[in-house]
C-alpha cells in the first residue's frame, strides 16, 4: 500500500498529475485545490496517498498534508459521499475551514462543493460535528457565538454586526468569526458598528 510519493513533476492532467519517482509514472488524483499548489513541471514534489484498490483498477489519491487525507477519508463516512465529492469539498474548503464549517453548522459552505446540495450538505455536518475538532483547531468562541445566532439567542448588536458583514460580502463562517474576534477585543456591552468597523479590521488581516 502507498502512502506517501516523492518525485519530480512530469505532466498535469485536469484532475490529476504524473509524478516521476525513479522513472516511474504514477497517476495521482488530486483536489482542485491541491493542484493549484503544486509546482511546475520538472520540479520536485511530494503528496499524502490514499491507495483504494478495486478488482478492476489501482487508484492513488495525493494530498499536501496528512489532516487532508484524513479528511478525504472521514468524508467518504458519509452516505452519498465518494471520492469524487469528497475531493470536490476539499476543493473549496482548506481542512482548518472545512472543520470549522462543520463545527459550527455552516451548511452554506459545504454546499458550495460540486455535487453537494443543501441535503447532502446538511447531512455531512450532522454526522461530522462531533469529529471535525479531531482534525483541526476550533475556536470554541465561534462555535459558541454561532449557535447563539441560530438560535437567535445572540445579542441584539452581535447579530446585526454578523448580518451586516454577510451583506457587505463576506461568508457567514468569515463573518461570525470576524465579529467573534471583534467580541474578545470589545467586551460583550458593545454596539454593532463597533463590532462591525472591528470585525472589518480583523477581515483585513
Amino acid at each position: 500500500m502507498i502512502g506517501k510519493l516523492k518525485g519530480i513533476v512530469d505532466s498535469y492532467g485536469e484532475d490529476f498529475v504524473i509524478l516521476d519517482v525513479h522513472g516511474v509514472g504514477y497517476v495521482v488524483h488530486c483536489s482542485a485545490r491541491t493542484l493549484q499548489r503544486l509546482p511546475p513541471v520538472g520540479e520536485a514534489a511530494d503528496l499524502a496517498i490514499e491507495t483504494h484498490v478495486r478488482e478492476d483498477m489501482i487508484r492513488l489519491y495525493g494530498f499536501r498534508s496528512d489532516a487532508e487525507r484524513e479528511w478525504f477519508r472521514l468524508l467518504q463516512t458519509v452516505q452519498g459521499v465518494g471520492t469524487r465529492v469528497a475531493l470536490g469539498v476539499l476543493s473549496v474548503l482548506e481542512p482548518g475551514d472545512l472543520a470549522t464549517a462543520i463545527a459550527t453548522g455552516d451548511k452554506g459552505s459545504v454546499a458550495r462543493a460540486p455535487g453537494v446540495g443543501p441535503r447532502l450538505a446538511a447531512r455531512l455536518v450532522a454526522e461530522l460535528k462531533d469529529k471535525a475538532p479531531a482534525f483541526a483547531p476550533v475556536d470554541p468562541a465561534l462555535i459558541r457565538l454561532t449557535g447563539a445566532v441560530e438560535e437567535r439567542t445572540a445579542p441584539q448588536p452581535v447579530a446585526d454586526a454578523i448580518s451586516a458583514l454577510v451583506n457587505l460580502g463576506y461568508p457567514q463562517i468569515q463573518a461570525s468569526a470576524a465579529v467573534a474576534a471583534a467580541l474578545q477585543g470589545a467586551g460583550e456591552g458593545a454596539e454593532a458598528k463597533t463590532l462591525i468597523r472591528l470585525g472589518l479590521r480583523e477581515l483585513a488581516r
